[in-house]
């Protein structure tokens, strides 16, 4: 096939990806006098980021005197069954406090004590009071101060373009290929540095949080790249999801009506979080709730619609109303009143811990490809505290930012292959060209009810061995025919789910691989047939080799202050 069309734009800094950490990349990159760019699936302002409800973790010691980021630290290492880079958490919960007085100072409002200070609630596997919140809404009104912050800045906006492949010159980024999802125009976005931003991947999982966009395109882009990527079986389902109705299946339940003193209940009304932790009950790590929820509804104590209860009717309705104002919205549509009657809850895919390997000034293994928020992975380890994550967004999306304007400044513009510009459009180009083949619809339900079933919570040799047969298989035989019915590149969500199709597998595969090479249990890595021989006190850093082949390795932890006991 010829050359096919393509507009081309040049930039100092490209950030792909617009939610907390794209957006607080982009602002601080901006203020380098540079000219920045940022790429986004969605409009400005849609992010995931913006669905995030419980707080942003901070020691500020403003209800609990005796925090500090000492212990923020501890907590965090231990929350992470000791699979974090120390290096990076010692950044995250340092930097933590002058990153939420940026969001002050630009707009944001957090709910104060009545000293004045910002307020700050429990959340769970924490020492103190320390999750920072505006009301259930905390995503939401970081996401609109930071949207308003870059309109009023000098970043350029290309909203609604889907980036699909990292462009790499001589080792170093160069750029990405992309599709205007509105008009179905090809673009290359060159710059000097990139900066990935592109969120999770919940949505590999048939029950989820995540927004629907959430599909590991960061991941699997850097994987193409030759980036490296660590722990990525890591994944957190939180432990509380809507049950019903059917259309909302996972939709989260903020930690924050446990924090606010929420109870589990089982289906004989026993508050059963005491039976398997019983010194912290519901405030037990997200790993450790969901499974205790799993078990109750395994060995037949749950709800009728498979899941357990969560009551909150025994608080003052001040608070109910005041702190959780969200959530009586949300189940309000779907006919439940949860200041009288008790919610149903189970599980849901919801964070990734693992994804692509940075560095301590935020930079991938390919120089001039920076990383922040979700898509990489080290700060987090094995669990992620609830709070920990839009902590994460605002700490390195700002040394992600500063350090790909550092190196943009230092760096000319590299050149861009034409050839394997061209590559990339041809083959996006085939998925409507094809007469026959596998709609992204059948795939896309295929492939999340696998690793529903297979590569979920509970995981044992037999699931993943298959997962992982079926994942090469896919990746093998049905993305290579998948085909689009509506031959047009205008307004067609069709093609954009056949792009995006490709990415999920390249991200399921990694961590169901993964998650099959690591025989013990940790974290949010839990075995039923655990080898007791294998402590898992190692990373998994998983890269493409010279031969295409995916190739894992064990690497040794990152400590500078905590060993595992």
């Amino acid at each position: 096939m010829s050359q096919l069309p393509y507009k081309t734009i040049l930039c100092d800094v490209l950030v792909v990806g617009a939610g907390g950490a794209g957006c607080r990349a982009a602002i601080e990159a901006a203020k380098h006098n540079l000219d920045v760019v940022i790429i986004s699936k969605e409009l400005l302002g849609k992010a995931h980021t913006s669905m995030a409800e419980g707080g942003y973790n901070v020691s500020l010691g403003n209800v609990d005197p005796l925090d500090d980021v000492e212990t923020h630290f501890k907590d965090t290492v231990v929350g992470g069954a000791y699979l974090n880079n120390q290096e990076l958490v010692e950044i995250l919960v340092t930097d933590a406090a002058e990153r939420i007085f940026d969001l002050e100072e630009v707009g944001a409002v957090f709910d104060r004590t009545p000293e004045g200070k910002i307020a700050q609630r429990p959340f769970g596997k924490q020492s103190w009071r320390r999750t920072a919140y505006a009301s259930d809404r905390t995503g939401s009104e970081i996401m609109v101060t930071l949207t308003e912050a870059i309109r009023k800045s000098s970043v350029r906006v290309f909203d609604e373009v889907f980036a699909t492949k990292i462009l790499v010159h001589d080792g170093r980024a160069a750029g990405v290929c992309a599709v205007d999802l509105k008009y179905g125009d090809y673009l290359v976005f060159r710059a000097k540095a990139v900066v990935m931003a592109t969120g999770g991947a919940g949505r590999i999982f048939k029950v989820t949080s995540n927004a629907q966009l959430d599909v590991g395109d960061g991941y699997a882009m850097a994987y193409e790249a030759g980036a490296a990527l660590i722990d990525m079986e890591m994944i957190q389902f939180h432990p509380t999801g809507m049950v019903r109705p059917e259309s909302a299946r996972g939709r989260l339940v903020t930690e924050a009506v446990r924090g606010e003193g929420g109870i589990l209940l089982n289906n004989r009304g026993e508050r059963f979080m005491a039976r398997y932790y019983p010194q912290v009950m519901e405030l037990a790590g997200r790993d450790q709730v969901a499974r205790s929820i799993m078990t109750e509804v395994l060995e037949g104590r749950g709800s009728p619609d498979g899941g357990v209860y969560l009551s909150i009717a025994h608080l003052p309705r001040s608070v109910i109303e005041f702190r959780l104002e969200s959530m009586i919205e949300q189940f309000a549509d779907a006919g439940v009143d949860i200041r009288n009657e008790p919610m149903q809850v189970s599980p849901t895919a919801h964070h990734f811990m693992g994804g692509i390997l940075i560095d301590t000034d935020a930079q991938s293994t390919i120089p001039g490809l920076f990383a922040a928020g979700e898509c990489t992975g080290g700060v987090h380890g094995g669990n992620r505290l609830g709070g920990n994550a839009l902590a994460d967004t605002q700490v390195f999306g700002a040394l992600a930012g500063k350090n790909a304007a550092e190196f943009a400044k230092e760096h000319g513009l590299p050149p861009v292959d034409r050839d394997e510009i061209r590559d990339e459009f041809v083959r996006l180009e085939a998925m409507l060209l094809r007469e026959s083949g596998i709609s992204p619809a059948d795939a896309r339900e295929e492939l999340t009810t696998l690793m529903w079933n297979d590569v979920q919570i509970f995981r044992n040799e037999e699931g993943l061995s298959r997962a992982v047969k079926e994942l090469r298989r896919i990746e093998k035989e049905v993305v290579p025919n998948i085909k689009v019915d509506i031959q047009v590149k205008r307004f067609n969500p069709g093609w954009h789910q056949a792009i995006e199709f490709g990415h999920m597998v390249i991200t399921a595969r990694m961590v169901a691989e993964a998650a099959l090479m690591r025989k013990g249990s940790r974290g949010a890595h839990f075995r039923t047939d655990a080898d007791p021989n294998d402590d898992g006190l190692y990373n998994i850093v998983i890269r493409k080799g010279d031969d295409g082949e995916m190739v894992l390795e064990k690497r040794d932890l990152v400590i500078t202050k905590i060993p595992p006991p």
